[in-house]
């Protein structure tokens, strides 16, 4: 077995404006600095009091896992021999919230659209996602359903 370790540095700092009013709600706007990257500028999403313009730990995670699942079916087609021209997705998350307040991601469900060289192999493209799925660090990680409504064209 070996071991990757993944670091990331969060800044946050409540705006002048919060500081003044002594709100209850604060500001949801962060920074996340992960080495040598560029600096992600986070919010909360819209829906709970957030900076629509910015991205959202949701968001992130959905990238996480449509991104990890691709890379994995890239590497299982090149095992078998498959040539991928394109490969595009739209990707949806749900997110479920109680009446607490908490609230988690239930179900992912990806969309691949695949262009591939040969027709023949059409249908063993189509069946690799289930393997992607299998090796995708990012989906091994996760406590929901991840459903994959593949399409295949040559």
């Amino acid at each position: 077995m070996y071991k990757h370790l993944f670091k990331a540095a969060l800044n946050w700092i409540a705006p002048d404006k919060q500081k003044e009013s002594n709100k209850k709600v604060y500001a949801k706007s962060h920074t996340i600095k992960i080495e040598g990257k560029d600096i992600l500028a986070i919010s909360a999403a819209k829906a709970f009091k957030g900076d629509p313009n910015l991205l959202n730990p949701e968001d992130l995670l959905l990238s996480a896992i449509t991104s990890c699942h691709m890379m994995s079916y890239l590497y299982v087609c090149q095992q078998h021999n498959i040539e991928v021209l394109t490969y595009e997705d739209n990707s949806q998350a749900t997110l479920v919230l109680n009446d607490d307040g908490s609230g988690r991601i239930t179900k992912v469900v990806l969309n691949p659209i695949i262009r591939i060289k040969d027709e023949s192999q059409k249908e063993l493209a189509l069946q690799l996602h289930t393997q992607a799925n299998k090796l995708c660090f990012i989906a091994n990680s996760c406590n929901f359903e991840i459903e994959h409504h593949a399409q295949c064209f040559s």
